[in-house]
């Protein structure tokens, strides 16, 4: 069965497959099989034991039966073992349930003690031929079954590990076991409906690793060895040579410019082919990033037809939440799940997947076992999230069989016991033996190609002198990045340099789709071209204004970088825009620091704190740069940068919720998927006894709350370009769900996150429209997405576009 199938990576193979059998027994009760047969008119209005289809509607429970079910029959023996999986069979159309409440309410055991005249279980369970009853039991009272959970729950306590952290791994492996169920009955689901889904899918069936090595190593030997590819290639060599290490967590340290993607998936590939993994998953901050990279790894690893398209059966790009969160079962058909060999998606869609509400997200969770999984630009990991992140990061590797490698410029302090001690076991172990590149120090120096300035002043810059240091660099260097920290600074900094003649000015949005920034980033490095009689520089001077998202991994190179003041990793990364490739030796790009008198960052809680702590480490290199290597942005100056940083902020780092969030009272995620303390507590004094389950945690009440970045948004199909236009046409009249299918997946790239403030004002100006009723796949108006900026809240004809 494919539920034990998922399960077996976490050693539960038995209990994936009992899953898979009890989690719609509930379906055989007289009740739902009147409302089926209502609701598709086998029973027509006319009959006497109709009913209103519409009106009941989610409102029989089914997937209480097989969790009653399941606990009688092994609540005496193993009250543990018995919470787990009936607790998996009861949310498995909700997602995971609160086990006790933030109110203090028993939630699991209310569900357990439900009434049978509502659940049904004794009537399905009499229907049950003995053959089916005997089979059921045999698996449940076997000598293993109840002893290998109970081992698999065991192995999960480390020496190091607290009450509370050891309680959330528990509440992980559920999530794992979930997962397996989930994302099997959604499989099963659709291959039943729509049989010809199944010729899309792989179920894991995937090119051999060499044969994807072979197309690898064609890429290696097209490589030239000259100048700063040299230091590419030995970066490359030592990925390739470590990929023999035991599967592990890892850390990739290397200068932006470094070559950091191909040698990390030189290393993936090697690395899953040695220990027979399943796939291998780039995560990453933003979808800039993934554009690019998706690109270039398809480029390497996928076939192209006859047409010269590629055959998209290796890369998959996953960052836009083009399903609503509430799906209907057709949608669930079309919903992501990870299911291809080389996986490319963002830090919000794995938060998502591990701790996300609902169950679109958790599906993919068992997508992470078995994995080379590479969390690259880490440094972008929010800061609410450390802990969270951490522990999951030691459950995958120490009990899901997966290899993860932490690969950035500037590695964060996810080893948060120097920071506090009493936090070991949520921490990251940061050994020598761990750095696949070891002297980060010398590959530094080797790799210096930008000096950094300090041009901060009192009071600030105004943006007349900002303009007028932007054009004295663009006639030194002949072509500017400027990085700012809001939409407003860019957007109004973007309309003053639009007044310079003779030089192209561009603006990078996060309003913009995958394939729009890709073309305006193409644009730029076609003015970024070398001259043809060998001398480096642009063959037209170039503005680019850019929010942080042009700042982790886009492979672009200018000749001077102006960032405005924020945390030292920012700058750092906007750095690595500058002279990329060396074009300038023997000459060093400049990188310019200045604090804007006009740039308000009071809603940017982040930006503002890093702001603070790099304008500390400024005053401490004057004081004495020999103490950083003489380097603002090497490896001494960022580890004390994040010291600072970590230490400010180590009581952010459970992932806080306030009075004001659903919980109703102030407490933390880690809390509330761990022990549930306070909750318990309100149990306690409400009812006068201890609560008598043993897994306590406020699994959907924590989800309800859980919100990074932009994990709230919806992803909006928008009408860039002909290709776009033409998605959007074939999406609107594609009946056949095969179809939907891979177009879905192509309408990833022409794809907008939208905010719930913005997606409300665009529903009210009837801005947006679903591609099909109740298809839940929502495009945007062709009237409101810009050639130059992107998506707006306001008609691009009738609006000046400093108003966006």
């Amino acid at each position: 069965m494919i539920a034990g199938v998922f399960a077996s990576k976490g050693g539960l193979k038995e209990q994936g497959e009992i899953l898979g059998l009890l989690h719609d027994i509930g379906k055989a009760s007289a009740k739902f099989d009147q409302y089926i047969k209502s609701s598709t008119g086998v029973i027509n209005q006319d009959e006497d034991d109709y009913v209103d289809a519409a009106e009941l509607k989610g409102k029989i429970d089914h997937s209480s039966a097989g969790a009653q079910f399941i606990y009688r029959e092994l609540y005496e023996e193993n009250k543990f073992v018995a919470q787990v999986l009936s607790l998996c069979l009861a949310s498995h159309h909700s997602g995971l349930i609160d086990c006790i409440a933030p109110d203090g309410k028993n939630v699991f055991l209310k569900r357990m003690a439900k009434v049978t005249e509502r659940t049904h279980v004794d009537e399905v369970i009499s229907k049950l031929s003995d053959e089916a009853i005997t089979c059921i039991h045999r698996k449940l009272k076997s000598k293993d079954f109840i002893e290998n959970v109970r081992k698999c729950f065991a192995n999960l306590r480390a020496d190091r590990d607290s009450k509370q952290t050891l309680a959330f791994k528990c509440g992980l492996l559920v999530r794992f076991l979930f997962s397996c169920l989930i994302d099997a009955d959604r499989l099963d689901t659709a291959d039943f409906e729509k049989p010809t889904l199944m010729k899309l899918r792989h179920y894991g069936r995937y090119e051999d690793w060499p044969i994807l090595i072979n197309r690898m190593n064609k890429k290696v030997e097209g490589f030239d060895s000259v100048g700063i590819n040299a230091i590419r290639q030995k970066i490359s060599e030592r990925c390739f040579d470590f990929a023999e290490r035991p599967k592990g967590l890892y850390r990739l340290t290397v200068p932006t410019g470094g070559g950091k993607t191909f040698a990390s998936l030189r290393f993936a590939l090697h690395h899953a082919d040695k220990h027979k993994m399943d796939r291998i998953i780039y995560v990453l901050p933003f979808t800039t990033i993934i554009d690019q990279n998706a690109d270039e790894i398809r480029k390497v690893l996928e076939e192209r037809d006859s047409k010269g398209n590629f055959q998209n059966r290796i890369v998959l790009e996953h960052h836009s939440n083009l399903m609503p969160e509430h799906e209907t079962a057709r949608q669930k058909i079309l919903s992501e799940n990870w299911d291809a060999p080389v996986v490319l998606t963002t830090n919000v869609q794995v938060l998502e997947t591990l701790f996300g509400a609902g169950t679109r997200g958790a599906r993919r969770m068992h997508q992470l076992a078995n994995a080379v999984i590479i969390f690259d630009e880490v440094q972008a990991m929010p800061v609410k999230c450390i802990q969270l992140f951490n522990t999951s990061v030691n459950f995958l590797v120490n009990n899901c069989g997966s290899t993860v490698v932490l690969c950035t410029a500037t590695q964060p302090l996810f080893d948060i016991d120097r920071i506090d001690p009493i936090l070991k076991s949520r921490s990251l172990p940061n050994t020598q033996d761990q750095q696949i590149v070891p002297d980060v120090r010398k590959m530094f120096d080797d790799l210096k190609r930008v000096e950094v300035y300090d041009k901060t002043k009192p009071g600030g810059w105004t943006t007349d002198e900002i303009r007028g240091l932007a054009e004295k660099q663009v006639l030194r260097c002949s072509s500017v990045l400027v990085v700012v920290n809001t939409k407003a600074s860019s957007q109004r900094f973007y309309a003053q340099c639009k007044e310079f003649s003779e030089v192209a000015v561009y603006h990078l949005s996060a309003n913009m789709c995958p394939v729009h920034r890709m073309h305006v980033l193409d644009q730029i490095k076609q003015c970024l071209r070398p001259w043809d009689f060998g001398m480096y520089g642009p063959s037209k001077p170039v503005i680019c204004v850019s929010t942080q998202l042009i700042e982790a991994g886009v492979d672009i190179s200018f000749g001077s970088v102006i960032r405005f003041m924020a945390g030292l990793d920012s700058i750092a990364q906007a750095a690595g825009r500058c002279n990329r490739h060396n074009e300038l030796f023997p000459l060093l790009g400049e990188v310019i620091i200045l604090n804007p008198a006009e740039e308000n960052i009071d809603g940017l809680e982040d930006i503002k704190i890093g702001k603070g702590i790099t304008e500390r480490l400024l005053g401490d290199f004057k004081n004495d740069p020999a103490r950083f290597g003489n380097s603002l942005i090497g490896p001494e100056a960022m580890e004390q940068y994040y010291l600072y940083y970590f230490y400010q902020r180590a009581a952010k780092m459970n992932y806080p919720v306030t009075a004001e969030s659903s919980i109703k009272r102030e407490d933390n995620l880690f809390n509330l998927l761990s022990v549930n303390q306070s909750s318990i507590e309100e149990h306690i004094r409400i009812y006068k006894e201890a609560p008598g389950i043993p897994l306590k945690q406020a699994f959907m009440s924590a989800a309800k709350s859980f919100d990074v970045i932009d994990s709230t948004t919806r992803g909006v199909v928008v009408p860039y370009g002909e290709e776009g236009k033409d998605i959007i046409g074939k999406l609107c009249s594609a009946m056949e769900i095969d179809k939907q299918y891979k177009l879905l997946r192509q309408a990833q790239r022409f794809s907008v996150n939208v905010f719930p403030n913005v997606l409300e004002k665009l529903h009210k100006q009837k801005a947006l429209y679903e591609a099909q009723e109740g298809s839940g796949i929502v495009c945007l108006d062709k009237r409101y997405y810009s050639d130059e900026f992107g998506l707006s809240e306001e008609p691009t004809n009738e609006m000046d576009f400093l108003d966006i």
